[in-house]
């Protein structure tokens, strides 16, 4: 006997599901009051996750390092100043293992540079984010079937030198989750977004040194809604402001250290509060207003609709700080810490990671250790593989 309505097993998954939702963007801490603790829900959080190990060892910060074969997630302008014409990266991150252990995204992305002295770029990549296998059953708990909730996202991007210093980037992305379970209740939900970008890089001298001075901004996923009913009810999309800054300078010939800063935040409204002085109808109706924002609406009243204020807006803001350690452009070493406020979610962790590249290929590996009390996201690795394409050509030569 099949039934459309699910069963207690697959309401525990679904359960599971919801929290996983949550706590990708929070991790909750338990000291935190109820009544001030208002993260901002978005739907298809993974289009949050970075997924390459070198950003990730430096606490998630990719948006003005140096550019690098993995700059698509992080800022898509970088490109014209990468140092090859051409490469493709793979990334693997299993997501959320101190709780489940099917979780994870796999990442491949790539770049290619053309035209005169290759000023253009263009880039593109792949993100599949798997929620592991679910069992449905039936009202009476009989087995039914087996699904692959999954997200999906496919983006191309150009990118332009338009000075010596300075580029920019456009990136076009189509999005598809599906979370079906083979009844009426659920459907595939699917939404295009775009990416705008600035990157800047410009030599300085800091006393006898001239260092390198990285400057970016990337405001990505600004697109249309996502529905998984039917369009009866529908989610923002993780749309972000992401700003920062980074210096390299040598320490001798072999040796290199950079120290990088990001902030970002989600351009997504702030969801209504039930005061003390209010009624049940009042705020149901607060509720639908919120539901029925446009996208772009969304976008612009991000800054200013905080219930707190503008203290609650600098709630929002997210930072982190790395710093990379380079011996002969071959081995490197990285650390960072990411801060999210403990009312909007609370991921606070430190990040270590290693890499090694030569001229042909590079890897690296990122790990996560939580500050905060009781993160799922503790222990979080990361695993990128970038190939240079004229590397191996100068190899078969």
């Amino acid at each position: 006997m099949i039934l459309n309505q699910p069963s207690y097993r697959y309401k525990m998954n679904k359960v599971i599901f919801t929290i996983f939702c949550c706590t990708l963007c929070a991790a909750s801490n338990s000291f935190v009051s109820a009544q001030d603790y208002n993260p901002i829900p978005v739907a298809l959080p993974s289009l949050q996750i970075a997924p390459d190990a070198r950003g990730g060892g430096m606490g998630d910060i990719g948006v003005a390092t140096m550019p690098d074969v993995y700059s698509q997630h992080w800022n898509a302008a970088k490109y014209p100043f990468v140092s090859g014409n051409a490469g493709i990266a793979f990334s693997y991150t299993p997501w959320l293992s101190k709780l489940v252990n099917d979780i994870n995204l796999l990442y491949a992305s790539g770049y290619w540079k053309f035209g005169n002295e290759n000023l253009n770029a263009i880039s593109a990549s792949i993100r599949y984010f798997s929620l592991g296998d679910t069992e449905v059953g039936t009202l009476n708990d009989e087995f039914w079937q087996t699904v692959s909730p999954y997200e999906f996202a496919i983006d191309v991007a150009y990118s332009r030198r338009l000075s010596e210093t300075f580029s920019a980037a456009v990136t076009m992305r189509y999005i598809h989750a599906d979370y079906s379970t083979g009844d009426d209740d659920t459907t595939p939900g699917n939404a295009f977004a775009a990416d705008i970008a600035g990157y800047n890089e410009s030599y300085f001298h800091m006393g006898r040194t001239e260092a390198l001075l990285g400057l970016g901004f990337n405001i990505s996923n600004i697109g249309t809604k996502i529905s998984y009913d039917g369009g009866t009810t529908s989610m923002f999309l993780p749309a972000n402001l992401r700003m920062g800054a980074s210096v390299g300078f040598p320490l001798d010939p072999k040796n290199t250290l950079s120290v990088s800063f990001d902030i970002n935040k989600l351009l997504v409204p702030t969801p209504p509060l039930l005061s003390a002085d209010e009624t049940d109808e009042d705020f149901e109706q607060r509720r639908i207003d919120y539901q029925n924002i446009s996208s772009i609406g969304g976008i612009f009243k991000s800054f200013g609709d905080a219930p707190g204020g503008f203290k609650e807006e600098l709630r929002e803001v997210m930072w982190s700080v790395g710093a990379e350690y380079r011996y002969d452009n071959r081995f490197a070493l990285r650390t960072g810490y990411y801060h999210e406020n403990e009312y909007k979610g609370n991921r606070r962790y430190f990040a270590f990671g290693a890499g090694f590249r030569n001229d042909i290929f590079q890897i690296d590996a990122a790990y996560l250790i939580s500050a905060a009390q009781s993160n799922p996201l503790d222990q979080t690795l990361r695993i990128s593989f970038g190939l240079d394409i004229q590397g191996i050509r100068n190899l078969m030569r």
